[in-house]
Order: structure tokens, then sequence, then C-alpha cells
């Protein structure tokens, strides 16, 4: 059962920029009524796409560093990491069936 990974700025570089698969990173934050909406429906792509895609997660709030560094305005916000270069950045909560082809089309 695929789960997204909690990183932070610590493991950030490792975990993301180093990866050979694709890895997703949601930024988010605890008190983001957004983001707890968004964070089920990460599960559940995390199941769907597991193999293909790493989920990973990252708050905000206790990562400043590396949210400042992809200069994260709004959140949620989506950024899909291909060898260590971000490729796709989706901001705002999105129903499943976009993300889903929003990572389709960015993963091909």
């Amino acid at each position: 059962m695929s789960k997204p990974i909690t990183v932070d700025d610590a493991n950030f570089d490792q975990t993301v920029l180093q990866a050979e698969a694709l890895v997703l990173v949601d930024f988010w934050a605890p008190w983001c009524r957004p983001c707890l909406m968004l964070a089920p429906i990460l599960d559940e792509l995390a199941e769907d796409y597991s193999g293909k895609i790493t989920f990973t997660r990252l708050d905000v709030d206790q990562n400043p560093k590396t949210a400042s560094r992809y200069q994260i305005m709004s959140i949620p916000t989506l950024l899909l990491f291909k060898k260590g270069e971000p490729v796709s950045h989706i901001v705002g909560y999105k129903p499943k069936a976009e993300l889903k082809r929003d990572l389709d089309t960015a993963s091909t």
C-alpha cells in the first residue's frame, strides 16, 4: 500500500531531487483547509500510481527553506519532479479526475 512520504528541509534533496522516478511534492500546512481536502485524494493517487510516481508531502511552516527555494506562495501547491527538475506546477485544490489528467500529461 503506497502512501505519501513526509519530506523536510533535511532530506528533500536526497528524497526528491536525487530520485530516479517521478516525485510529486505536496506543499501544504495543517491549517490549510484545501490542503486537508486534497490529502485523501493524494493518498488514493499514491496508490493508483504506485511504482510510477513517488508521492511526498512537505509542511511549509516546518520547512520554510525548501518552500522558499521553490517560491511557494499559495498552498496547496503540487510540484512534479523528473530527474531533480520541476516539470509540472499545480496550485490549489483540484478534483481527482483533473489531477489524474494533469499527472498523466506531465508524466509522459
